[in-house]
């Protein structure tokens, strides 16, 4: 009996001679793909042959390759030196070698580095299967007969069958000859199937935020993105906020039904285009995933969000649900289901899961801080031993609303400021052009497309530069006694003109609007490590496109974020969008997730003792008693400056 080795399980046995490779690897229970239970059609089974110490790589240690190699032109080429697991043969010691491409559990999907890459554990499985055709002797229906072929090749026992699966299946079994591709989802039910051989089944993740909606295309089989596009989320016309959308719902009789609308018909537009984009047909979805902050989930999920918008803010569920995609109108396959992730509290949602899944705080040693920054941001902190969430109600501010020349981000937009602290002149980026407008030519092409306005990211690098050229004080106050020109007297405050063509300035209102937005953040923040016993964090994640876009030292320079290490600071781009994707390829994911949700404590920052006081020191910029050591290694506010050399620059200014 020779022996086989399989890299990289490490499993090893002795197997009878003329076993075939995909044979031996069911034996050892070695992770070898297979949708054709080795008939030769899918090529997911390709293998090659490998050396360990004492096996050497030697090709007569299988059979030759046999007719269904030689002429095997299925969907998967047969790549060099591979061999087909499922025709194969096993004549002697050998060593096999199952790439990552032929394995059904695997990781694909590559995230930043420092980040586990995505698991690939599909929800829904494809599997062939030849159907013994009815006689007179045997009278069992067809959805008998196929369920005995499923069982019989792949060992599925007790499963269901969808209704629409047995209104089509008479015509299928017969338009493929007896043949036929089931799609099984979580082992427990077949949801769709087709005629003959299919090697097709895709799956799509949707971040359902307040402002934006993106959605991603995947190939549920290997993990590739095929492609991804989001829009603005139709529901602000109906109010910016989140609150303002509930009280629309409050003073509207059919305000929730509206809103459910509108925002499930974006989405499958945005289906439908991503289907478009990579040349496929909605009929290959199976599989689809949301996520967002409870309000958003409730209105996707067809739930009245009314109760969220005063307290207790109760949810419908916190759990996990999984509907059809025709209940909640996405055109899709029949059979599609669609996963919504499991809410942590009222104003902890679905996208916090997103978010935990993609950073994982819950399998690290380190005490992270992670934070989504929205309109209402929300806050998870600790490490595997023990993790808190919490809400802020931070507002619009961070994305430009509330601000006198305000926008999204959006081209012409005002994203990157520097502001001379002697001169006081600023030097600005803008969205749509590359470089700064101290070059000739980069200030040249802002003034023939536009500067428009000034985006979230933007402002708070104004008020930061601002409070570092002594412009503004400590406690956010634009000083009255600058003599210069672009410190402009406006009533009992003054303004800051931060661009001459058009006319932009950084008001009084702004930098209190800025200043509230971050104190809400930071006050919850600091209850959060108050709650734990902490008095710093390790590691900083910001998340949303607001978290991908601000420069983490000015975040911290602002007090949005405690004092820490900034090489420990980094954006986490869209997690909660990345939290979606991973539970749509993986069903342990699923699991993950919806036990680590269960065992967050849930903070209600607003009624704890002290978050008053957490708030007011939060004021201050960048805070009012927190010590800043890491931050002072890298910029200096005028406070800690020679107040000598702080005079003799005002009076420069004075001249100038």
């Amino acid at each position: 009996m020779p022996d086989v080795v399989f890299l990289p399980a490490g499993r090893r046995a002795k197997v009878d001679e003329g076993t075939t490779v995909l044979d031996a690897a069911r034996l050892l229970g070695v992770d070898l793909d297979s949708i054709c239970s080795g008939r030769g059609i899918c090529g997911r089974c390709q293998v090659r042959i490998g050396s360990t110490p004492g096996i050497p790589a030697v090709a007569a240690s299988l059979s030759p390759p046999g007719t269904t190699e030689t002429t095997y032109r299925g969907k998967r080429p047969l790549a060099h030196e591979h061999r087909l697991g499922c025709a194969a043969h096993i004549l002697d010691d050998v060593v096999i070698d199952i790439p990552p491409e032929s394995q059904v559990h695997r990781q694909v999907v590559r995230k930043r580095a420092g980040v586990a890459s995505l698991p690939v554990d599909p929800v829904t499985t494809l599997h062939y299967v030849e159907v013994d055709p009815p006689d007179l002797e045997s009278p069992t229906g067809d959805a008998e007969r196929l369920l005995m072929a499923i069982e019989r090749d792949w060992g599925f026992t007790g499963l269901g069958v969808d209704d629409h699966v047995l209104m089509d299946l008479q015509r299928t079994l017969r338009e493929g000859k007896w043949t036929a591709t089931v799609a099984v989802r979580q082992s427990s039910n077949v949801v769709a199937i087709w005629p003959g051989f299919e090697d097709r089944i895709l799956g799509a993740a949707f971040d359902i935020g307040s402002t934006t909606i993106a959605g991603h295309l995947c190939d549920l089989a290997s993990g590739t993105i095929l492609a991804s596009t989001g829009r603005m989320n139709p529901q602000i016309g109906y109010g910016e906020d989140l609150m303002s959308r509930v009280s629309y719902v409050m003073m509207n009789p059919d305000g929730a039904e509206i809103l459910t609308t509108i925002v499930r018909a974006a989405i499958d537009e945005i289906l439908g285009e991503l289907c478009i984009e990579a040349g496929f047909e909605r009929s290959d979805i199976l599989e689809l995933t949301v996520v967002g902050n409870p309000i958003m989930h409730h209105l996707f999920f067809g739930f009245d969000p009314r109760e969220l918008g005063t307290a207790p803010f109760a949810l419908v569920t916190t759990g996990a649900l999984t509907v059809r995609a025709s209940w909640v109108d996405l055109e899709a396959n029949t059979g599609a289901r669609v996963y919504g992730l499991p809410c942590i509290a009222g104003h902890v949602g679905a996208d916090t899961a997103g978010c935990v899944l993609s950073e994982a705080p819950h399998r690290s040693d380190r005490i992270q801080l992670l934070v989504d920054v929205g309109t209402n941001a929300e806050i998870v902190l600790g490490s595997r031993d023990r993790l808190v969430a919490a809400s802020s109600p931070t507002g619009p501010a961070f994305e430009g609303a509330a601000i006198s020349a305000g926008q999204r981000a959006a081209p012409g937009a005002i994203e990157r400021i520097r502001v001379d602290k002697d001169t006081l002149e600023p030097t600005i980026s803008i969205i749509g052009t590359d470089g700064w407008s101290s070059d000739p030519e980069v200030a040249a092409q802002m003034a023939a497309s536009g500067v428009t306005g000034i985006c979230g990211s933007g402002i708070i690098e104004a008020v930061v530069e601002l409070r570092l050229a002594d412009v503004i004080d400590k406690k956010g106050v634009i000083r009255t006694d600058l003599d210069h020109p672009r410190v402009v007297a406006d009533g009992r405050t003054a303004t800051y003109r931060m661009w001459d063509e058009p006319e932009l300035f950084i008001t009084q209102n702004d930098v209190r609007a800025i200043q509230l937005a971050k104190a809400a953040l930071r006050a919850g923040i600091d209850l959060l490590m108050d709650h734990l016993g902490l008095t710093s964090v390790d590691d900083v994640r910001l998340a949303g496109a607001f978290g991908a876009h601000i420069d983490p030292a000015y975040a911290m320079a602002l007090g949005m974020i405690p004092d820490c290490d900034l090489d420990h600071v980094h954006p986490a781009g869209n997690a909660a969008g990345m939290g979606a994707l991973i539970a749509l390829l993986s069903d342990d994911a699923r699991t993950e997730i919806e036990g680590v949700t269960r065992r967050i404590e849930k903070i209600e920052t607003a009624t704890v003792a002290g978050f008053q006081d957490a708030f007011v020191a939060a004021m201050a910029i960048p805070h009012d008693t927190a010590p800043t050591p890491h931050l002072a290694g890298v910029m200096e506010f005028p406070a800690a400056r020679n107040q000598e050399a702080v005079a003799g620059r005002r009076g420069r200014r004075r001249q100038s």
